[in-house]
């Protein structure tokens, strides 16, 4: 898979949708395979995040829409008013011994760990991680046919799936923030894989 055909070569344009805010978010609990429920709050955001994307997308065509099978990006994508189908490869880094736990937390037995650049005992490495983001933007270029996609998932994988877009490696994930119910938006110049908005809100 070339860069060009990540990031709205055959499909339209890409959105991210982050999911609404939960307990765990809230408070920096790494949340990777625990089924969460949305505070208030992540369902306000979520019906926010809704309003956006329509704003957003105006009066383009229904957009295909993939969403995650944890139940707080499918809460998410039920309150924004997105009707879609799951996709295994959406669901958010597998964070092994470290769920639910802090990053302070665990830096106090691995001083400087970050998801990024250390190793997650019993869980995925950004390569594996990486490799699932390919396939998510394998299926947005073959399966978007000339129309929008929607992807609603998590602020780890979808950072990674934003690098690997612009074919940046997993780990330069590290470099975009992503807020919860934040909408990010790809597509292409000329061929040219383009980030052209980044934590929408």
């Amino acid at each position: 898979m070339t860069a060009e055909t990540t990031a709205g070569g055959a499909a339209g344009t890409v959105y991210l949708l982050r999911h609404g805010e939960t307990e765990w978010s809230a408070t920096g609990r790494h949340t990777g395979v625990t089924d969460l429920p949305l505070t208030t709050r992540g369902q306000d955001e979520a019906r926010r995040a809704g309003d956006l994307l329509a704003r957003l997308r105006a009066d383009a065509p229904p957009p295909l829409v993939l969403i995650s099978p944890r139940s707080r990006a499918r809460e998410t994508a039920e309150l924004a008013g997105l009707d879609g189908e799951v996709l295994a490869e959406l669901a958010e880094w597998d964070y092994g011994d470290y769920e639910g736990r802090t990053t302070p937390e665990i830096r106090e037995q691995v001083p400087g760990w970050t998801i990024w650049s250390a190793p997650t005992p019993g869980g995925e490495t950004a390569a594996e991680v990486g490799r699932r983001a390919d396939r998510v933007l394998s299926a947005v270029s073959t399966r978007g046919a000339g129309r929008d996609v929607v992807l609603v998932s998590h602020g780890h994988l979808l950072r990674v799936l934003i690098a690997r877009a612009l074919g940046l490696s997993p780990e330069q994930g590290v470099r975009f923030a992503l807020q919860t119910a934040a909408i990010t938006v790809l597509g292409s110049e000329r061929g040219v894989p383009q980030l052209r908005s980044l934590n929408l809100r």
